[in-house]
């Protein structure tokens, strides 16, 4: 026996995110000395077969249809949401009314008004939260983040971002829940959230955004195959002009329609005394430039990620040896954790998806409008 309070972990969704998210909790116990005991106490999906199914492949102990009954049960304190976005504010106030933390994946919820009332809830409640911004939670970005505050590379004057993919490249992927428009918006909301953390973790603030959205596949069959067809109301494609307040420019883009890219998260800071240059293609290195270097061997430089770079040594000794998605998952399980042992929050709580929420608003708006917009 561990001797450590024992914490019941309950998951709502089994597809790619809710794997992602059991395999973040199971890794996390094995890499880290956490503050409890998991226990994967109890799965819940649409039917009762594909929730046993994962039940079995993941390592819960219970498996269930309706996800309420994680609810009522006492052995579980975290509920995790891995669901479309449509139905993560009904899902986070109903946990958060049974004094459950809350574990979400982004984006947080598909208005700024859904968010603000789930932030509200669980501020009031005094509980956790943690929304799954999870390339946020990369050694190399810790390092980045550093560089930047210390003043490294000088003032930042400029950060340009980018997150690109190809499921939805192919015309004939079928109409989905991801077309929903209820569920906030395409490409911008469903990808484009995450490179928005990026710019406000690294950056700051987002002032005021000019943004165009695209739509490149008007009509999307209404499932595999099929010869009718149903109209695609939201972004394949949006791009934007940002302004930060603390006086930087930028720019960011987002789509799932780049063929060929896979995980483009992507972005370059240039400040007065250096810059930064990052893909997530290749997570475990980093580019610094410092203009302060000798003229005849200046350029910039790769950083490969080691123990040098925590917590990277928690699940290497060796540098190079390089850490994955799932790892970042483990380590975003693990500030999680973290802040409940210790009554604290993280980076990345309901909060930090309320404001990431804004920007996408108001860069919705201002695709809308064709002007600037300020974000409210």
């Amino acid at each position: 026996m561990s001797g450590k309070r024992k914490l019941g972990v309950g998951l709502i969704g089994t597809g790619f995110m809710g794997k992602a998210h059991a395999l973040g909790f199971t890794i996390a116990a094995r890499v880290f000395d956490l503050p409890f005991e998991l226990d994967l106490v109890s799965v819940a999906d649409v039917t009762e077969e594909s929730a046993e199914t994962a039940r079995a492949h993941l390592g819960f102990r219970k498996a269930t249809a309706d996800w309420r009954e994680l609810l009522t049960d006492p052995d579980i304190h975290i509920i995790d949401i891995t669901t479309p976005n449509l139905l993560h504010k009904e899902m986070a106030l109903a946990a958060i009314a049974h004094g459950k933390h809350v574990y979400c994946e982004k984006p947080l919820a598909p208005t700024v008004a859904d968010c603000a009332e789930m932030v509200a809830a669980a501020e009031r409640a005094g509980i956790v939260t943690q929304v799954g911004f999870n390339y946020l939670k990369n050694p190399l970005i810790f390092l980045a983040k550093d560089i930047i505050e210390s003043g490294e590379i000088g003032e930042i004057r400029s950060m340009r971002g980018i997150h690109a993919e190809d499921f939805m490249a192919d015309a004939n992927v079928p109409w989905s829940w991801r077309l929903d428009p209820r569920s906030g918006g395409g490409a911008l909301a469903d990808i484009g959230s995450h490179i928005i953390a990026s710019m406000r973790h690294l950056v700051g603030p987002i002032r005021s955004v000019l943004a165009e959205t695209v739509i490149q596949i008007a009509q999307r069959p209404v499932s595999r195959g099929a010869a009718e067809t149903r109209t695609v109301e939201v972004d394949d494609i949006t791009r934007a002009f940002v302004r930060f307040e603390n006086g930087a420019t930028g720019s960011f883009e987002a789509s799932w329609i780049a063929t060929g890219r896979k995980m483009q998260h992507d972005f370059e800071i240039y400040g007065s005394k250096g810059s930064i240059v990052f893909t997530q293609e290749r997570l475990n290195e980093i580019k610094v430039y410092y203009a302060g270097d000798d003229i005849r061997s200046r350029g910039f430089r790769t950083i490969w990620a080691g123990p040098e770079h925590p917590p990277y040594g928690a699940f290497c000794v060796a540098p190079g040896h390089q850490i994955g998605f799932n790892d970042l998952k483990a380590i975003e399980v693990h500030e999680f954790l973290d802040a409940i042992a210790k009554g604290g929050k993280p980076a990345t709580d309901f909060r930090e998806g309320y404001e990431v929420q804004k920007v996408l608003s108001a860069t919705y708006q201002s695709a809308r409008t064709n002007e600037w917009v300020e974000i409210g």
